[in-house]
């Protein structure tokens, strides 16, 4: 396993953190037991990952917590999420702390490494930073976390705007956002901002649906192109085949993982599982060698102009 230190939190943090949320959920989606999702985790630990990503809504806190029974608590860092709103109201700082404090029982631990708001929209962002960022300082103070994080609702902000004011408030020392290979304007965005001693980055989606579905990346192409936005020849036979041919990859979902764990910027590259073989082939992608610079290059080219392309689960669509 590789290492880093996650922004200015000092914390030394593996360069893969194993998501419990997405489409898996560490395989209660596909209707993994308890035992196995613990399991999991407990992999994924022996294969040197010493960050864990959960949240009060994806209902793996507590999954997460069994598994921390039998593990050093020092030996692994745990970051977890709440909401600030629900579909009536913004909620007070107050109704946050009640939150952590749920997850901490949930989590069956005394302290978690990061505490994140989850999901905060831009116009959310002021209401954060006036009523709740204060009183979970002082939260902070008193132990229940040590480091304040935010992460973004990326499907409704494709210009990364919460974001992009957040990591340039020195209060937010980790930031949770959305980065893949066609969907890149985080580069311009956000990771100018926490590069060199800025908040660590916890990248998410770097292949969801959109890299793992074959239908779902054809159509998606197909949109965009009629759209003018990418060339019309990448909706014909295999059109990221060169990934393969010229840049080596095993496969798309090798591709993505490697462009998104060498892109500058990137500290942590969560991804999701239910699955040990699953999860044994993407740690080799995450550890395998950057993709070649011709071939990031015309992912650059391709690309690099797009704003929210991939960023929805449709594995939950009705």
């Amino acid at each position: 396993m590789d290492y880093t230190t996650l922004g200015k939190t000092g914390l030394e943090v593996s360069v893969a953190g194993l998501g419990t949320g997405g489409n898996s959920r560490l395989g209660r989606k596909t209707g993994r037991s308890t035992k196995e999702s613990v399991a999991i985790i407990h992999a994924a630990v022996d294969l040197g990952i010493n960050f864990i990503d959960t949240a009060e809504n994806y209902g793996t806190e507590p999954f997460v917590g069994e598994a921390l029974k039998s593990i050093p608590r020092d030996s692994v860092i745990v970051s977890t999420k709440s909401h600030i709103s629900d579909k009536e109201r913004l909620w007070s700082g107050k109704e946050v702390v009640k939150h952590l404090e749920a997850s901490l029982q949930r989590l069956g631990t005394d302290y978690v490494d990061v505490f994140n708001l989850h999901g905060v929209k831009p116009l959310e962002y002021d209401h954060a930073m006036q009523e709740i960022v204060p009183i979970l300082l002082r939260e902070k103070e008193k132990g229940k976390f040590l480091h304040l994080g935010v992460t973004e609702a990326a499907a409704s902000d494709a210009e990364h705007a919460m974001l992009h004011r957040a990591v340039q408030d020195e209060n937010w020392e980790v930031c949770m956002v959305a980065f893949h290979m066609m969907c890149q304007n985080a580069r311009a965005q956000v990771f100018p901002f926490t590069q060199n001693g800025g908040a660590g980055t916890l990248l998410m989606y770097a292949v969801r649906s959109i890299f793992s579905d074959p239908t779902y990346l054809a159509e998606t192409l197909e949109a965009l192109a009629k759209a003018g936005e990418i060339p019309t020849e990448l909706t014909d036979g295999d059109p990221l085949s060169f990934l393969m041919e010229e840049g080596g990859a095993k496969s798309i979902i090798d591709a993505a993982y490697r462009f998104v764990r060498h892109e500058p910027g990137v500290d942590v590259l969560l991804f999701g599982t239910g699955n040990l073989d699953h999860l044994e082939s993407n740690l080799t992608s995450i550890l395998s060698p950057p993709l070649p610079e011709q071939t990031v290059q015309r992912l650059y080219n391709l690309f690099g102009s797009l704003k929210g392309v991939g960023l929805d689960l449709p594995i939950f669509k009705q």
